[in-house]
């Protein structure tokens, strides 16, 4: 399965308590937990991945985000700025790490800010 930031953004604000919560009905169980995995091995929230015998994730048990996770999330917070950095990436036509993707929203960031 591919790597959905967008996915990632919204599961991570509702792992913060984002309110209104996150519509997630675009998206399946299995892309939900597929995701949700890749939070926890990214080290974006606290939590545990529930393997089958195959090692494939069918569930995760997550109980809040980490300090590297409220740090992606105060970038990538403001929907404005995210659609700008998501566009951006779309015109390059490549795929990016969230380190980058990081990078990126906390230029835009700054730049709304008035920050060099």
């Amino acid at each position: 399965m591919k790597r959905d930031m967008n996915l990632i953004r919204l599961l991570l604000l509702e792992v913060e308590g984002e309110e209104p919560r996150p519509d997630l009905s675009a998206y399946t169980e299995d892309q939900r937990i597929y995701h949700s995995a890749l939070l926890i091995e990214a080290g974006l929230v606290h939590g545990q991945v529930l393997e089958n015998g195959s090692g494939q994730p069918v569930g995760t048990v997550i109980s809040r985000p980490t300090w590297a996770g409220h740090e992606f999330l105060d970038a990538a917070r403001n929907d404005t700025i995210w659609k700008k950095a998501t566009e951006q990436i779309k015109k390059s036509g490549v795929d990016v790490t969230i380190t980058l993707l990081k990078d990126i929203l906390n230029q835009l960031l700054k730049q709304s800010l008035g920050l060099p």
